[in-house]
């Protein structure tokens, strides 16, 4: 009788288990976690939206997908923290971190599934990028098809600038703008001539040229190599560093940027839309004209215009930074993949995950662009992730904004292909042996850098304190390791 009661509880603790990634229909549930910038839908629009991509994927894969969309800010912890927990997630992004999701086993090994489960995408990316998606000779991801050669600019009040007379041609690099942010100041004492991207960061980072930070993100780099020299060198002793953090000293001083840049939970979009901020510092991969009008068109309230001021750079973060992978935990990998598969391929299912349901979220305008419904913006529009188009699947899939440029899309292509690209191209770190060096040296960055790169503390006082502490930290043994790592990986690549 016990034996048989065991065997019955057993039956009945497997059939629950299994109704976690099964429908009451029978088809593999898959759980796809993915990054928004925008509103984070009701439960109800996330439901509908669910029930139109369903009745595609059902038929073409026999999966039913549950969206699980995150706030940017908190996606990458938010994701952690629920695999570690056992929770469902069966594909998420990499933000930056893609070696850190290999090293500790979050991404699955895909390399024996793609060519069944995922053959068009593998097609549509290319060899060359899913080499920076592997390690050890095996794919644990495959990275966002978009336009990669990310181009620093400054993005302005173009109102404020043709009010003032200001010159954005002669503008080249971000030392160029002081004058212009003083005149901005003292015309309009009431506004802040620079906004913060987010917390810690005015963007003067993204304008070091041809720096590869050899796996880490731009926000924590710990060893890279600059200018084609395949020697690791301690980023923060360099002079452009010094250099940047210096400007942004100069403009907390006389007030041009936001004085609590390192600590704001705001992001640049939402602190432009106020109107009491001039411009701000980012990185795009559009024309400027078309990066202008896109983001005049998701926030509507005033026009804006777009310079750059520094050049594209590409190495193996670059591309793999923005990686999609299927959980080392996923109870239906075959199916997660095969979504994410169609996330590349399959022009509705991308175009319903960017823009949700059209005549409710989106309209088509006969040139075949398509704008939010009249009198909805994204902010009250019921479900759009339109400002993660960057970041989901192929881009090139995804209908254009209105106001941008078709033409666009073949620059944006060739800037792709001419884009200077780094010496180190197709090297990753594995950094597995250094965990608590890494953990270290990250805890002192979190603690120096966002002050120092936004102006609010001295850098002739602070980088040398800040050095000390991180080689206290470890930061040298982790250079010595990427040099250890690169000498090997040259020499196998020669």
């Amino acid at each position: 009788m016990k034996k048989r009661f065991w065997s019955l509880f057993l039956a009945l603790v497997l059939a629950l288990s299994v109704c976690g990634f099964a429908s009451a229909d029978g088809y593999d549930k898959v759980v796809f976690a993915y990054a928004t910038f925008n509103n984070i839908p009701t439960n109800e629009v996330k439901a509908s939206l669910e029930d139109a991509i369903n009745a595609i994927t059902r038929e073409k894969i026999g999966v039913e997908v549950q969206l699980m969309p995150i706030s940017i800010w908190d996606y990458s912890s938010t994701v952690s923290r629920g695999l570690q927990g056992n929770d469902q997630i069966d594909v998420f992004q990499t933000l930056g971190d893609f070696n850190v999701a290999v090293s500790t086993d979050m991404a699955l090994d895909i390399t024996d599934m793609i060519d069944t489960c995922a053959a068009e995408a593998k097609e549509i990316v290319g060899q060359d990028w899913l080499d920076a998606c592997t390690y050890q000779g095996r794919i644990f991801g495959i990275p966002t098809m978009k336009p990669i050669a990310l181009t620093p600019m400054v993005i302005y009040r173009k109102d404020i600038a043709e009010e003032l007379g200001l010159d954005f041609s002669a503008v080249s690099s971000p030392a160029d703008l002081t004058d212009i942010l003083r005149k901005v100041k003292e015309a309009h004492p009431e506004m802040t001539p620079v906004a913060a991207v987010n917390a810690g960061n005015i963007g003067l980072q993204l304008t070091v040229p041809n720096t590869d930070y050899l796996t880490d993100d731009y926000y924590t780099p710990k060893g890279v190599i600059m200018n084609d020299e395949l020697t690791v060198v301690d980023f923060y002793s360099t002079e452009a560093f010094k250099d940047i953090c210096s400007l942004a000293r100069t403009w907390y001083l006389e007030d041009l940027v936001m004085k609590d840049a390192a600590t704001t939970a705001s992001t640049a979009a939402e602190l432009a839309a106020t109107g009491n901020y001039f411009c701000y510092i980012a990185s795009y991969s559009y024309p400027e004209e078309d990066t202008a009008k896109s983001l005049e068109a998701q926030s509507g309230n005033y026009p804006l215009g777009a310079k750059i001021i520094g050049s594209a750079f590409l190495d193996t973060t670059a591309i793999n930074a923005l990686t999609w992978c299927v959980s080392s935990t996923s109870k239906v990998p075959e199916s997660a993949l095969k979504f994410l598969n169609l996330t590349f391929s399959d022009d509705e299912i991308i175009n319903l995950l960017i823009y949700g349901l059209e005549g409710r979220d989106y309209v088509k305008n006969e040139d075949g662009t398509v704008s939010y419904p009249e009198g909805l913006d994204p902010a009250s529009v019921p479900y759009t992730a339109q400002l993660s188009c960057g970041t989901l699947g192929n881009f090139f899939k995804m209908y254009p904004m209105a106001g941008t440029s078709f033409e666009s899309l073949d620059w944006e292509l060739e800037q792709n292909k001419t884009a200077k690209t780094s010496a180190a191209m197709g090297f990753t770190f594995d950094n597995s042996r250094l965990k608590s060096q890494y953990t270290a040296v990250a805890n002192v960055i979190e603690q120096y850098l966002p002050a120092l790169v936004c102006g609010s503390v001295d850098p002739e006082q602070d980088i040398p304190e800040f050095i000390e502490r991180l080689n206290d930290a470890g930061l040298q043994d982790i250079i010595a390791a990427k040099q250890e790592q690169l000498d090997a990986w040259v020499e196998a690549n020669k």
